[in-house]
């Protein structure tokens, strides 16, 4: 892919200094970036949203394959059942993973699966141990729960600190009731490597559940990463959490699943609102099965990933090294500001996330999006 973008420092945040307070922007006008509100998502029409450069929200831009669109349209004969026939998902899924149907879990997205966690083990004043920034609907989701959140700052590059992490379960021992890591870390973009994980896991004690949240898992490149569901065959007290929305492109569809020992699973299920409908199921199997479309969509991203930070890096910003599908560039000053000057240039770009409020998290989008994000 052979992306140039005509840019230059001050056209890229020309004037974005005097960009105070909010946008002045008509009602209907008014555009948002990650996690707001859905009343105020509804101020936008179809033809406006369109029109914006969708870089908020770490979606696949280039939509479903052809696989899973055909899988999910056949499936629409099953629109009136309530999730069933489904494709086997559960039973796809768990061969693709090579563990038994009982060690899987469905859930509207993997964010249902956090929400589930907290609820079943965050009860009794149980905490979470995790860092921050990071994931920030799993705290959210705790906070609701009123169940105190552990967040200790990243390491200088960005890195979570994983010695801190087990020295926060080793002295809250008997209130920790799970530690969250997010591998790669959303919003930075760093991983975890495999023997970082599994210093973790002999570092606590083996009755305290880790929750590992995968999303970004199939972008990655480092060799020193590797996925931690062999720790599942082990018997390990590990969860992993995974998504279609992500690489797969079924964001708007809500398909997510967990992988964790049934014991753990066990107490998990209860809670589990059964809100999945059955075509979603059928595309997450074709998606499973897709693994060239998987491929085609990691290799033009990360081009595209690394022709944009590299143009950065010549205009003097500094980028966190990443391995998703999204990066955060240092603007050294602070971002909403910046997020509102974007916004009336038609660019979608990630919220703040405290406490690296000089950071601007962007995902990366079709090469045509990522030069209106650089012009």
């Amino acid at each position: 892919m052979n992306v140039v973008y005509p840019v230059s420092r001050r056209r890229f945040f020309g004037g974005v200094a005097t960009a105070v307070g909010y946008l002045s922007l008509k009602p209907h006008l008014r555009l948002w970036s990650q996690g707001a509100a859905p009343a105020r998502r509804s101020q936008t029409t179809v033809a406006e949203y369109d029109a914006m450069a969708k870089l908020a929200n770490n979606e696949n831009p280039y939509g479903p394959p052809e696989s899973v669109l055909k899988a999910m349209t056949d499936a629409f004969k099953y629109a009136n059942r309530y999730g069933y026939p489904d494709g086997g998902i559960v039973d796809a899924i768990a061969k693709h993973h090579g563990v038994p149907p009982e060690n899987v879990m469905l859930g509207a997205g993997s964010g249902e699966i956090l929400s589930i966690a907290c609820t079943a083990l965050l009860q009794d004043g149980k905490k979470v141990v995790g860092v921050e920034p990071s994931y920030n609907i799993l705290y959210q989701n705790a906070a609701a729960l009123k169940a105190d959140q552990i967040k200790l700052p990243l390491l200088k590059d960005y890195r979570q600190d994983i010695p801190a992490m087990i020295q926060a379960v080793k002295h809250n021992y008997r209130d920790v009731g799970f530690v969250y890591l997010c591998n790669p870390n959303n919003p930075t973009g760093r991983t975890v490597s495999k023997q970082e994980v599994a210093q973790l896991l002999d570092g606590i004690p083996d009755d305290v559940p880790v929750l590992i949240d995968e999303a970004y898992h199939h972008f990655v490149e480092d060799p020193s990463y590797a996925t931690s569901l062999p720790y599942v065959l082990q018997g390990r007290q590990v969860i992993i959490a995974r998504t279609f929305s992500k690489i797969s492109a079924l964001a708007g569809m809500r398909l997510g699943y967990a992988v964790a020992p049934r014991e753990l699973l066990q107490r998990m299920r209860p809670f589990g609102t059964g809100t999945i409908n059955a075509i979603v199921k059928w595309g997450g199997v074709a998606a499973l099965n897709d693994t060239a479309s998987q491929a085609w969509v990691k290799k033009v991203n990360n081009e595209l990933r690394s022709k944009t930070t590299a143009q950065l890096h010549a205009m003097g910003y500094e980028t966190i090294p990443s391995e998703c599908n999204f990066f955060m560039v240092h603007i050294r000053k602070p971002v909403q500001p910046v997020i509102e000057e974007f916004r009336k240039k038609g660019v979608l770009v990630g919220r703040p996330f405290p406490p690296m409020l000089e950071h601007l998290r962007v995902s990366i989008g079709t090469p045509e999006e990522m030069g209106r994000f650089m012009t």
